[in-house]
């Protein structure tokens, strides 16, 4: 256990998420999750959120972030808006501005406020589709700036930085919890829950990814 073993996890009730909150029950004494209402295009987000924490016994903080849905219109925030992959050299419609450099900025404050030191995030730089604020060089940035900002000494993990989808399945599944983040997350762009609706982009990343395992690990066998 770590000398102050008590985390807060950057909590979406998505695949990614939910495989860094197993891996912080495992790491740490005492986890806590937070959650952030922007508006986001399905609220059933929220809803897996709630029930993934409750159902694991942790504390569920959900914190309104709806400025981020003003300032940042998006596909994930605009129904008017097409889901779709960047094309020559953007970024994807997806890309919400200034999100995790929001969200993990107030996940620390309220870690501050709770006692903790850790602050877990599903941040991946393998599989990131692009977002500048899913690389390494940001999270250890930020991580420096916000240890000055508040004169402490707080610590971004990052356990997903360099797996690809399929070493996500691994993470899971090597956790005791391949099954449960398959049938209760959510990381389908059009808020369909497990599977998904097979045809966003985070669908396909997810299905390739699981594939990809299922593949390996029976190779394996």
């Amino acid at each position: 256990m770590e000398k102050n073993n008590k985390a807060v996890v950057v909590f979406s009730g998505g695949q990614d998420s939910t495989t860094c909150l197993f891996w912080a029950l495992k790491k740490f004494e005492s986890v806590e999750v937070v959650t952030f209402d922007y508006n986001q295009r399905h609220k059933e987000e929220i809803e897996v959120a709630k029930e993934i924490a409750d159902d694991q016994q942790v504390r569920h903080h959900i914190l309104d972030m709806s400025l981020l849905n003003q300032l940042a219109p998006n596909a994930l925030t605009r129904d008017d808006i097409e889901v779709k992959d960047g094309e020559d050299g953007e970024l994807p419609s997806t890309f919400v501005p200034g999100r995790n450099l929001l969200f993990l900025s107030f996940a620390t404050i309220l870690a501050r406020q709770i006692g903790a030191k850790h602050i877990v995030t599903g941040v991946c730089e393998t599989d990131f589709s692009g977002y500048p604020d899913c690389r390494d060089v940001f999270v250890k940035s930020l991580n420096v700036t916000l240890n000055l900002s508040m004169d402490d000494e707080f610590v971004i993990h990052t356990p997903l930085m360099w797996l690809d989808k399929a070493e996500t399945w691994e993470m899971a599944d090597d956790l005791g919890a391949f099954e449960y983040v398959r049938e209760k997350t959510l990381t389908c762009y059009n808020g369909i829950r497990g599977d998904g609706c097979g045809e966003c982009p985070a669908c396909e990343l997810r299905r390739n990814g699981l594939h990809t395992y299922i593949a390996e690990k029976e190779g394996a066998e």
